[in-house]
């Protein structure tokens, strides 16, 4: 018997297959074989037709279920994983109303701010633990103000996951942590933000049941089988955005564990039972995949902007082969790369740096004495450094640090970027190699909110390998220091 599990991207669906018993990821596999398209009819304006999600995903069940000979019988759970933030609106017969507008469309800025600025800070932190922002609240209000006769329409608003199960099912329901991605959760008074809907004019009764993770959220429907493949009355037990998702994938449940990624760009998603937050803008705060009533585990998100794609833009443009070969000329410099230092925020604003462009500096550069293995050493340690800097801010606001939990990513792989923060924070980092579709199929084995037994699966199928904080410390902490001083002339 096998689960299955979706995670819902922006790029594409990658649809994966576990095995029930030992957890063992059979297959995954991505549709489309490229990348899915967005629309962008103004500028810093993204969205994209659910339904395109709906049929990837009919598209990619059939094709695993086809590619690995077993039936569709044989699939007993299903698992959600999605793009967070996004907004779907809904009529009263479960079509969708108008494209998503998903989570890198920042058309509602300006509508979040001035909502932050009105409702005041200690309201918002105290209740949201979060700035509205650009979130999904914010989304909804600007259909509001600007689509009134698609607001007319809607039967209910949700997140892009909530339109996938709806879709399987033919339920409308959301989570406790879905409603949190929206900004639409109240953490004082454990119910959905009524009063920010009262203050966006957002009619109440549109926000979805809440189900329960680790719980049948609802069942394949006869129109739903027909569609995907999959047998009438197969459960849906499990849904959440990406980046708990992805901290679930590697088995980050309990307050002092953190979920990191080393991609484009870097996130830091530690988890806390702490509710109160300083950081409306640098830190994000979400209800985790095991959040309840009773257990009210949060996760504080930090994105780092300028991470893994200063290490690409150095491979395509220093004539390196690849991030093998740069690695290992990296290794033949000492730490601190003979003082260069890079500072790697060359991707935009940077909001764990109050949301400046400060821009990526290469800094002390010597013509006699470095070369393209210093710079590579120097870029790797300065995305180090951004991502220690930032889990030091999440310490000042309250979080416990401990593990570090990734994915196999090329920066992670590295032993200069994994040794430098492992180090720095004198914690240990686990690598595994496992994705988002993987966890969430995996999550859909879940018995309540027993979860020993998904850590034998991670353990026995994924792990790859640790980094020890090195006992000899002086060298990494002094260029640390070196590279604080170069960011505060910033």
């Amino acid at each position: 018997m096998y689960t299955i599990g979706y995670d819902i991207g922006s790029s594409s669906v990658k649809i994966a297959l576990v095995e029930e018993k030992s957890g063992k990821k059979i297959d995954v596999i991505q549709e489309p074989k490229d990348e899915m398209g967005m629309i962008s009819i103004k500028s810093s304006w993204a969205e994209q037709d659910p339904d395109m999600w709906w049929k990837l995903v009919c598209v990619g069940t059939k094709n695993i279920i086809k590619k690995n000979n077993i039936s569709s019988k044989e699939i007993i759970g299903i698992g959600i994983s999605y793009q967070m933030h996004g907004l779907v609106l809904v009529d009263s017969e479960g079509k969708s109303l108008r494209n998503s507008i998903i989570w890198c469309d920042s058309r509602a800025v300006p509508i979040g701010q001035k909502a932050f600025e009105e409702l005041g800070e200690d309201r918002c932190m105290s209740h949201l633990l979060n700035s509205p922002a650009n979130f999904t609240a914010s989304k909804l209000k600007w259909v509001i103000d600007n689509e009134p006769e698609i607001y007319e329409k809607i039967q209910n608003y949700m997140l892009p996951g909530d339109y996938i199960a709806l879709k399987f099912s033919g339920e409308i329901n959301s989570t406790i942590n879905g409603l949190s991605e929206g900004i639409l959760w109240d953490y004082k008074n454990l119910s959905p933000a009524d009063w920010l809907m009262d203050y966006y004019g957002i009619d109440k009764s549109l926000t979805p049941n809440i189900c329960e993770n680790f719980k049948i959220q609802g069942k394949v429907c006869r129109k739903g089988s027909l569609e995907s493949g999959l047998q009438i009355g197969t459960p849906i037990l499990y849904r959440a955005g990406d980046q708990p998702n992805n901290a679930l994938s590697l088995n980050v449940f309990h307050p002092g564990e953190i979920a990191a990624t080393g991609g484009t760009s870097g996130v830091v998603y530690a988890l806390t039972s702490n509710n109160k937050s300083s950081e409306p803008q640098r830190i994000n705060h979400f209800a985790h995949v095991n959040y309840s009533y009773e257990n009210q585990i949060l996760g504080k998100l930090l994105c780092i902007n300028g991470a893994g794609i200063l290490f690409r833009w150095l491979r395509n443009n220093t004539g390196a082969n690849d991030y093998r070969t740069m690695n290992e000329l990296a290794e033949k410099i000492a730490i601190g790369a003979n003082t260069l230092c890079v500072l790697p925020f060359g991707n935009g604003a940077e909001r764990m740096l109050d949301n400046k462009s400060v821009g990526s500096k290469i800094v002390n550069l010597d013509f006699n004495i470095h070369n393209d293995a210093a710079i590579y050493r120097a870029a790797l340690e300065g995305i180090a450094f951004a991502f220690v800097y930032g889990i030091n801010i999440l310490e000042k606001d309250g979080c416990e640090v401990g593990v570090i939990r990734a994915g196999n990513d090329n920066l992670f792989r590295s032993k200069i970027f994994s040794n430098t923060i492992s180090t720095l924070i004198n914690q240990k980092i686990e690598i595994y190699d496992t994705t988002g579709a993987v966890g969430a199929a995996r999550a859909a084995l879940i018995n309540g909110n027993d979860f020993g037994a998904f850590k034998d699966f991670l353990s026995k199928n994924d792990l790859v390998g640790n980094f020890e904080p090195k006992t000899d410390k002086t060298d990494y902490i002094e260029a640390f220091n070196n590279w604080k001083i170069e960011l505060e002339k910033t």
